[in-house]
């Protein structure tokens, strides 16, 4: 379900003094942090500023990217729910986030993925020229390398960022983690829909490689260094090259409880 206005409006409200409390503690970066939380300054602006720090570039300033961006996050604010719950998940999951301030500010899996979504809402309005150059500027500046037809979910967690490609038919449903260096691509064989299929609750260790139109299935874990080529049954472990079940899970009540709809085009 998608985050309810008063957990999402608590989490911006948490994050704005995390940064004060930054600011206080670092002066040197006062100037910077306190960007993102001016009076009156709402979450889709707040990420509108950040994101565009970093996709500027030489060829395109800081205000043009914003705007760009700012078209989108203005008009969709389902973007910045997803975006709070992501932080969320990020502090749940990940024992070297040390803030939601901390994730905000440095993990670029998160940045990864607001640009993302902002790029799927261009793909989905036709204009395709504006969402693949935001695609490839982000993987550019930030590592993951996104495609904007992929479907993203909320609640997702791209630890460390590094090496990750998701290809044009992917799907991430909710509350799933992805680790360094994992792709989910196509087998390079066929065409149309040729792309994994991760459901929620799935968590994918570093290095694995998940090939083809298949089916991770909800609560599934993939070992570090899998290589997957055919569909995983829910709640199991899966491991090796090709990988094969190694254990399976018992469901839990919070493991059987589906999440909010993704943006679909």
């Amino acid at each position: 379900m998608p985050v309810p206005e008063d957990l999402s409006a608590h989490l911006w409200t948490t994050l704005e003094q995390e940064l004060h409390a930054m600011a206080d503690r670092e002066p040197a970066l006062t100037r910077y942090l306190l960007r993102f939380v001016l009076p009156q300054i709402q979450p889709h602006s707040a990420l509108a500023l950040l994101l565009a720090d970093r996709l500027a570039g030489p060829d395109i300033s800081q205000d043009h990217v914003s705007a760009i961006l700012t078209e989108v996050l203005q008009s969709q604010p389902d973007i910045a729910d997803a975006a709070a719950r992501d932080l969320m998940a990020i502090q749940a999951n990940d024992p070297a986030s040390r803030s939601h301030a901390h994730a905000f500010l440095n993990y670029k899996g998160f940045h990864a993925v607001q640009v993302a979504r902002v790029a799927h809402v261009f793909w989905c309005a036709g204009r395709s020229d504006l969402a693949m150059w935001l695609s490839n500027r982000a993987s550019v500046a930030l590592g993951p390398d996104i495609h904007p037809a992929a479907k993203l979910g909320a609640g997702i967690l791209l630890d460390h960022g590094s090496g990750i490609v998701i290809g044009e038919t992917a799907v991430i449903e909710n509350d799933v983690t992805i680790m360094q260096n994992v792709t989910l691509g196509g087998t390079g064989k066929v065409r149309g829909d040729r792309h994994p299929k991760v459901r929620t609750g799935v968590v994918i260790g570093a290095g694995a490689n998940i090939i083809g139109n298949i089916e991770l299935g909800a609560f599934s874990k993939i070992a570090a260094g899998s290589v997957v080529l055919k569909d995983v049954p829910p709640h199991c472990t899966v491991a090796g090259i090709p990988a094969q079940i190694v254990r399976l899970h018992q469901p839990t009540e919070s493991a059987s409880t589906n999440s909010s709809p993704m943006r679909v085009c």
